[in-house]
């Protein structure tokens, strides 16, 4: 489970932000120092406290968690707001099951919430204070979605590079000077399936079929991870072609090193080799 941490500056205040799974969490604890820099978790309790932030915290787990315990979070809305009650977010969530919320131990530990929640808090902090966290949150995110686009645009030239050396390859070593133009073109197809079988464990118009209502091919498909694979294959194989090495050999050769750089890549352990169940 790949989490990945960065921070935001937020009118003098550092905000730690983790994303797992897809979901950003952001730190309560960051933005309660805003209030009370000396006793940030005590800040957290005291809107814990709130009928309406129990209610709140129970309709997003409701809509987000399946196995969310409707009757002790029934008990807490009951309590909620008496002199007596008080709830610490481990509690809420051990007691609960909750996953909107989240605490995290150590030197930079402290109470974490779903994106969702953390703006509430904010809200309840200050309106103005919230305001300046989500233009901070949203340029974060537009700066990811601009360095992943251009990893991909990067990743996708070096392929297209690698696929002309390749292909070059394929012309001076495996196709006869007297084959037709039309026979040639199966050819390149078997060597660029090759690879897809490789990498992806079916040809290109095996993808076709399973994804009819799709534009595009396999490899406009691929991830960022399987277009570094693929580019590191390309150059691979036509050394391998070079070589004289049998299409067979060339196939194994190039699936082991699929399954060795995604593990890497990726951790990704349940890739198997061809043939093996």
């Amino acid at each position: 489970m790949a989490k990945k941490q960065s921070k935001i500056s937020v009118q003098g205040t550092e905000i730690s932000i983790y994303s797992i799974e897809y979901r950003d969490y952001i730190s309560l604890t960051d933005i309660a120092k805003y209030k009370n820099s000396e006793a940030p978790a005590d800040v957290v309790k005291n809107w814990l406290r709130s009928r309406s932030t129990i209610e709140f915290l129970g309709l997003w787990e409701k809509l987000n968690n399946p196995v969310f315990k409707l009757v002790e979070f029934d008990q807490f809305r009951t309590d909620a707001g008496s002199n007596h009650f008080v709830l610490s977010p481990k509690k809420w969530i051990d007691i609960t099951g909750a996953i909107g919320i989240t605490s995290k131990s150590g030197r930079y530990g402290g109470t974490f919430a779903h994106q969702d929640i953390a703006f509430e808090f904010a809200s309840w902090i200050s309106a103005e204070f919230k305001l300046y966290i989500l233009k901070e949150f949203q340029r974060l995110k537009q700066n990811e979605i601009d360095q992943k686009s251009l990893e991909w645009n990067v990743s996708r030239t070096i392929a297209k590079v690698n696929y002309v050396i390749h292909t070059d390859a394929v012309k001076a070593h495996l196709i006869p000077k007297d084959i037709s133009r039309h026979n040639n073109k199966f050819i390149y197809s078997d060597e660029a399936d090759l690879l897809n079988i490789a990498l992806f464990g079916k040809t290109a118009q095996d993808w076709r079929n399973e994804n009819s209502g799709l534009k595009g091919n396999i490899r406009d498909f691929a991830t960022l991870e399987q277009l570094v694979v693929l580019s590191n294959l390309e150059s691979y194989n036509s050394e391998l072609i070079k070589q004289g090495i049998p299409a067979e050999k060339r196939l194994k050769q190039l699936n082991g090193i699929s399954i060795n750089q995604m593990q890497v890549l990726i951790g990704n352990k349940s890739i198997k080799k061809l043939g093996n169940e």
